[in-house]
């Protein structure tokens, strides 16, 4: 019912254009003598006394006035809708004419209660609620509070508006949209009716709608049936023109020219300047600057975007009439129309050639399609002339400096307002010369791969985009500013850690820019067993992957992006002077893709990368003979793009000496701007903490680590940090710490498996295996979907603590349920191996989970020590080494491939491999020393 009297009540106030009536007319009258007798049910009840909801409109065209009348009649049936219902609220402008109504009555079963009869009248009030969008639209409000309305009652409302403009020159238009389905209403209609014989035209844009005509005492009228069928659905990168809402146009302009010719008169600036005049010195300082045309545009339009600010006024005629240019120049606002005839003033002073064009923001496609009307249109602005060029000059506009005269608007369609009329112009988009994002990056990455990327970035940014950021940026405090630049930077360069974050404003270039240092990710990725990266970073944001598999969409052409362009410029540093990396996929590339037009160009010399490349869109729509095309050269775009590949032997992060952390190394700049992000972190924020926690664990600084949660700990003491705490406490060998956290983790959470099973790991591992089992037993008889694998759990630790053979004999009926479950398979393959027994079929339990899964690395690593027992050493040394491939940082599989090239004989090898283990797990060899397996 909410949604039936929003509907209602929005057809109310979007009666035409620019609704309005006068404040001090009567606000209660008979309804009008040519109202056509309502589609409504007179009693508006049903024979079981439940009255319905219905909508009855109608509007009438004559002389230039046009009268919209609506009769509602709304059924509440619960305690959201009588509230919801109880508050009219009636919209209009008090400038263009009047509202009435004609009654207000609630419908109580037989009973009808005359509310206005009653003494309960409307309230009117001066509401702007578009000022925050810096609008002063002169709506009143006409309010109500209904009293004595129950759930059950039918609320009928009958009203008028009226609307004469003096700006359409005697034309009349108007724009409805239909109630369409899935609405749902019990009776609906909608009636326009005009004088037999005058010239009106009218358009339903809407699929399938019916209508039908008559005549009726003088009048034509056109009836519309509704609600109107549902809007077929669209796909969402479908033109605008395809998913508009379903209306109805009304308009008596004869054709686009006749448009024109109406509103030229109002934008004629015709005679000089006064020179003693404000906007005639303005003026004279401009031309005595320079003889350029150009660049005179240039400066007379900073001084429209810059000084004059934005202000819409659409009371006393403000909608479509301009205020002076000298008015404009004196207060300094006006909105879009303001604007542009202060600029015509300005450049017709100047003898520039320049005219004013109309154009609808957002719909413009539409516009093409629609009813000569200026009601077509939401927008105005100039376009200049010079040496038979058009320039386009947006008063609303920001930033346009010199070298962006040549850009062209966002607009599809515009008409340019002349004293001889004229007809729609297409507009030829482009992109912008100069990039709206530039991002300017120098990473380094010369210590290792694994590390995370130092990147000293510049992003400066130009036009809306940069006039917001520092707008904003400069209405928050320190703490939110920190916060609002942090956050553009992880969106524009990579989630990460920034600091010594800045931002600067350069006027001359109406541009801003931020700068900073910060710690992203590493972006190398293992991949066809080698690592891997990528070096675009405009390639995401291509996405070419248009739905025309339905018939009724076959012929739909797909929208591209709105005219815009971003460029990027990166130098990388690699580790090890570059030795060994190589790079694949295409260096260089020039060419339009799925509607963008990308330049790229990279270069990899010694140990430095260079790219360069920039990606733009000009709003192109690609016909659908051309989607099959279009989609293969992005899919191709996408896959050639260049990467880097690392060598086999790549210098790994927990290959570096700790004590390597010269000034000026990768190493160190990430040692330094963790410790940076920890001291600039909020008191409640652990991320630069927990960042700092990992990366320290990865070169094997384990009591680092455990100082970073000690500090995140005090900071927010949760389960999760307790735990990360106790894992890295294990593999010290403190195990008394270990379980003191483990337990706190328990305490906080109680619900928390990862914090029970370490719990009872810890236990057992200090020689109290029935404590262990104890804790697991306890959550066994209480877990839902969680039991099976806490079961597991403690049959593992059985087998790896107590009595194997009871831990395999638990695993076997895990498995009898699940007998294809590869985590069930590798346990008991691991616990064969690690204890020596049945090491026959622990090799088949881990060759079929291998077979079983796609993350193999675990299980690998299982069926080497399987070879291992066996005496296989060669099959034990190429599982390690696939193991390894799949995920280098295994520390245990480290230690048993150390193991084994020992047994080979391949001494420096093994060696390096137990030093790798020893710094990804310190306490690896104690665990597996239990298992007999020692270097």
């Amino acid at each position: 019912m909410r949604k039936r009297w929003l509907v209602a009540t929005a057809y109310a106030a979007l009666l035409h254009s620019c609704p309005a009536l006068a404040a001090d007319q009567p606000l209660y009258q008979p309804a009008p003598a040519w109202v056509v007798e309502s589609s409504l049910p007179k009693e508006l009840t049903t024979p079981g006394g439940a009255p319905p909801s219905a909508f009855d409109f109608q509007e009438r065209f004559s002389k230039g006035q046009s009268w919209n009348y609506v009769d509602i009649a709304n059924r509440i049936s619960s305690p959201e809708q009588l509230t919801q219902n109880s508050m009219i609220a009636l919209p209009w402008f008090p400038d263009k004419g009047d509202l009435i109504i004609h009654e207000l009555s609630i419908l109580r079963g037989a009973e009808k209660i005359d509310l206005l009869a009653q003494g309960q009248k409307f309230t009117v009030l001066r509401r702007e609620q578009s000022l925050e969008q810096q609008q002063l639209t002169g709506v009143l409000t006409a309010t109500l509070a209904v009293e004595g309305l129950r759930i059950g009652d039918t609320l009928r409302l009958r009203l008028s508006s009226t609307m004469r403009d003096p700006a359409l020159g005697g034309h009349v238009q108007w724009v409805s949209p239909l109630l369409s389905l899935p609405a749902r209403t019990s009776k609906a209609g909608m009636r326009v009716l005009w004088p037999a014989g005058e010239a009106l035209h009218w358009k339903l844009m809407a699929n399938n709608a019916a209508t039908s005509t008559a005549s009726l005492g003088g009048d034509t009228v056109l009836n519309i049936t509704l609600p109107a069928p549902k809007a077929p659905e669209m796909p969402d990168d479908a033109p605008g023109r395809y998913r508009h809402p379903a209306m109805i146009e009304v308009s008596s302009f004869a054709s686009w020219t006749d448009v024109s010719q109406t509103v030229a008169p109002l934008y004629t600036t015709d005679g000089p300047l006064l020179p003693d005049s404000a906007l005639g010195k303005a003026v004279a300082q401009i031309t005595a600057r320079t003889t350029d045309p150009v660049e005179r545009i240039a400066a007379a339009l900073r001084v429209v975007q810059d000084d004059i600010r934005y202000l819409a006024l659409s009371m006393d005629g403000g909608n479509y009439i301009p205020q002076p240019a000298e008015k404009t120049w004196a207060v300094r606002y006006g909105d879009c129309k303001a604007k542009t005839l202060l600029l015509l003033t300005m450049l017709h002073a100047m003898r520039i050639e320049a005219e004013p064009v109309l154009a609808h923001v957002g719909l413009d496609d539409l516009v093409k399609d629609r009813l000569p009307a200026l009601s077509a249109f939401n927008h105005v602005f100039v376009r200049a002339r010079v040496d038979g060029q058009s320039i386009w000059l947006d008063g609303t506009a920001a930033g346009t400096r010199l070298a962006d005269l040549r850009d062209t608007p966002a607009m599809r369609y515009v008409l340019p307002v002349r004293k001889d009329g004229a007809d729609l112009e297409e507009v030829v988009r482009k992109a912008p010369a100069r990039a709206t994002t530039d991002m300017d990056l120098v990473i380094d990455e010369s210590s290792s791969i694994d590390l995370p990327s130092v990147i000293d970035a510049r992003l400066t940014l130009r036009g809306r985009n940069a006039t917001a950021l520092w707008l904003m940026a400069n209405q928050i405090g320190e703490k939110e500013k920190f916060e609002l630049l942090h956050g553009l930077m992880s969106n524009m360069v990579g989630e990460g850690q920034f600091t010594k974050l800045a931002l600067t404003e350069n006027k001359e270039d109406a541009t801003v820019t931020v700068t900073g240092r910060g710690l992203v990710s590493t972006p190398w990725r293992q991949d066809e067993n080698r690592r891997k990266r990528n070096l675009s970073r405009i390639l995401d944001k291509i996405s070419f992957t248009p739905d025309r598999a339905r018939t009724a969409w076959a012929a739909i052409p797909v929208a591209t992006a709105a005219p815009d362009k971003a460029h990027v410029h990166a130098r990388l540093r690699l580790p090890d002077g570059g030795r060994g990396y190589t790079m694949e996929g295409s260096a260089s590339f020039s060419g339009e893709v799925a509607g963008y037009r990308m330049e790229r160009q990279t270069t990899l010399a010694g140990d430095e990368v260079v790219l360069d490349e920039s990606l733009s869109s000009s709003a192109a729509e690609i016909a659908p003979a051309r989607i099959p095309a279009e989609r293969a050269l992005a899919a191709q775009a996408l896959s050639a793009g260049p990467r880097l590949l690392a060598p086999q032997d790549a210098l790994r992060r927990w290959d570096l000496p700790l004590a390597a952390k010269a000034p000026g190394t990768q190493l160190a700049a990430v040692t330094t701007l963790f410790k940076a992000a920890v001291n600039e972190s909020e008191p409640e924020d652990i991320s630069a903490l927990a960042g700092q926690a990992s990366f320290l664990k990865g070169i094997g600084d384990y009591p680092g680590a455990i100082a970073s949660w000690t500090q995140a700990i005090a900071k927010a003491p949760s389960a999760e940090n307790y735990v990360n705490r106790a894992n890295l406490e294990v593999q010290t060998g403190d195990l008394a710490a270990a379980a003191k956290d483990a337990e706190a983790a328990r305490a906080l959470d109680p619900s928390d498996v990862g914090a029970l099973n370490l719990a009872a790991d810890i236990a057992a591992r200090r020689g109290d295996l029935t404590s262990g089992v104890a804790m697991l037993d306890e959550r066994i008889s209480l877990a839902g979907k969680e039991k099976d694998g806490i079961l597991l759990d403690r049959a593992m630790l059985i087998a790896s603590y107590g009595d194997v053979q009871e831990g395999l004999a638990q695993m076997d009926t895990l498995i009898a349920k699940k007998p294809g479950n590869p985590e069930l398979l590798n346990a008991r393959c691991w616990a064969k191996a690690s204890r020596q027994v049945q090491i026959d079929t622990a090799l088949k339990d881990c060759t079929s989970a291998i077979e079983l899964t796609d993350n193999s690395a675990p299980i690998l690593d299982s069926r080497a020590v399987v070879w291992l027992r066996m005496g296989r050493l060669d099959a034990a040394l190429s599982d390690l080494d696939a193991a390894l491939l799949q995920n280098p940082t295994q520390g245990e599989t480290r230690l048993v491939r150390a193991i084994v090239l020992k047994k080979l004989g391949r001494m420096a090898e093994a060696q390096r491999e137990l030093a790798s283990a020893r710094r990804l797990l310190p306490n690896v060899e104690n665990e597996y020393k239990r298992h007999g397996l020692v270097y």
